[in-house]
């Protein structure tokens, strides 16, 4: 990325996008005081929210719903409605925001098509089951959330478990409980998230429709070549997700793609171990810690860009480093098309590389003039990865995110002058285990904690 380039990303916000995430977050505000208390404030949101969408084709539904809930009529159509209504709004901001993005990018991006198709029906029963729990909260309001609605979802939610179909819907509603029983009694709380629980409300209810919402896959054969890792760590879980190029084995474009795997974990694993729960994906790790290409032969590729990861199908290939890439590649790549669910302002991260910059003491890289906000607060525990090398370094591969009204760069990998010397610091580097000796050192001492986990658990299995 180029000065000019960022100057024409952060120029100026596209027109709208100012008003439209207020009244977003008017509506989120009568949310969380609950739409069986609407207050004259809370209905002028609801009108506010039917009008922005009156001309999409939506129609006039949220705007029937806002009345009828103004009334005191608070039934699952009218949810449906107002959190189509709230979805639609973001996503209009989501598209001009990524529009502005590709263009100053050059990056090209196909629009989203339909699988064909009817989807494999679910059964109806446990949506249904799904959205009476939500109707609720939305009843209640987050201010009104305790214990007893918290727990009126546990016979829903072990229904979407057993169904693998609705697993999308029972991960997000089973997190949302979670979160909003850890927060209990949430009319305590000095400050309530209310966009991040609307935001999983939303997309609960209109998962409690679809079930699903993903498109199409089509096997693709290639040359995956990595660019850098977003580690996504939880108490309870976590991810590794590989943004990369794929040059395909035959014709089509080079495209843009994101590679995914997940591990369950207790709160005590932390840091570099977290890579040991992913011992069951050899290949990759493999090529994120020593820098590598990887062949993969036949692998699913969602029509969203996700390359869904198989170790049978993936096998080491050459060593790759990730700036060539990123100079070389990045630039012509074929980004994604975005889902509809997907479309939302928080889930914009498209890598890019940031080259000929000054790094700042106040957070930024200077690009010419032009200065762009770095999130360093996001660099994960369990890679080498800091922000005293970010701040002396002079490359950067990154994802550029839209946070709080601006653009962010969120790096995944760094070129910088340590001595004198250059150095490379890449998130993934740990992949098969430390590489800093001292931290190496400090692993050892501390234990296995994977190790005395996994054998205490095969005990209790065993007795």
């Amino acid at each position: 990325m180029q000065a000019v380039q960022l100057a024409e990303l952060t120029g100026r916000v596209p027109p709208g996008v100012g008003e439209a995430l207020e009244v977003v977050a008017g509506f989120d505000a009568a949310l969380a005081d609950g739409l069986a208390r609407l207050g004259p404030r809370h209905t002028e949101a609801l009108g506010a929210l039917a009008g922005a969408v009156g001309g999409s084709p939506l129609g006039a539904a949220p705007a029937e719903a806002s009345g009828r809930l103004a009334t005191g009529s608070i039934g699952a159509a009218e949810l449906s409605a107002v959190a189509a209504a709230r979805a639609a709004l973001l996503g209009a901001v989501h598209d001009a925001l990524l529009d502005r993005l590709d263009g100053a990018l050059g990056r090209s991006r196909p629009g989203w098509e339909e699988p064909p198709g009817d989807p494999e029906p679910v059964p109806a029963n446990l949506l249904v089951a799904g959205r009476s729990w939500l109707q609720e909260l939305a009843i209640a309001g987050w201010r009104g959330v305790d214990d007893a609605l918290v727990s009126a979802a546990d016979r829903a939610l072990d229904a979407l478990w057993a169904e693998p179909r609705l697993r999308r819907l029972a991960v997000l509603a089973d997190g949302l409980a979670a979160e909003l029983r850890a927060s209990c009694p949430v009319a305590t709380m000095e400050r309530i998230p209310e966009r991040r629980w609307a935001d999983l409300w939303t997309r609960a209810v209109l998962l409690s429709h679809g079930g699903s919402w993903t498109g199409g896959a089509t096997a693709v054969s290639g040359r995956l070549l990595p660019l850098g890792v977003d580690v996504h760590e939880h108490g309870t879980a976590v991810q590794v997700q590989l943004h990369a190029v794929l040059e395909p084995a035959g014709e089509g474009p080079v495209r843009l793609v994101r590679v995914a795997v997940a591990a369950a974990k207790v709160d005590t694993i932390v840091g570099p171990l977290v890579w040991k729960l992913l011992s069951a994906y050899p290949t990759l790790l493999a090529a994120l810690a020593e820098r590598r290409a990887v062949e993969v032969t036949g692998m699913s590729l969602t029509s969203g860009g996700d390359l869904l990861w198989d170790e049978e199908r993936a096998a080491a290939g050459a060593p790759a480093d990730p700036f060539a890439t990123a100079r070389v590649r990045l630039a012509g790549a074929q980004a994604p098309a975005v889902a509809p669910l997907d479309r939302h302002p928080v889930r914009i991260a498209e890598p890019v590389l940031v080259e000929g910059y000054k790094a700042g003491n106040d957070g930024t890289f200077d690009l010419g003039g032009e200065r762009l906000a770095v999130d360093s607060d996001r660099l994960p525990p369990s890679g080498p990865l800091t922000p005293q090398l970010v701040k002396a370094s002079t490359a950067c591969i990154g994802l550029l995110r839209w946070d709080a009204g601006r653009w962010t760069l969120q790096p995944l990998a760094v070129r910088s002058a340590v001595k004198r010397q250059p150095v490379e610091a890449h998130n993934g580097d740990w992949a098969l285990g430390p590489t800093d000796p001292k931290v190496a050192k400090a692993q050892a001492r501390s234990g296995d904690a994977v190790a005395v986990l996994s054998e205490r658990a095969g005990r209790l299995l065993r007795n």
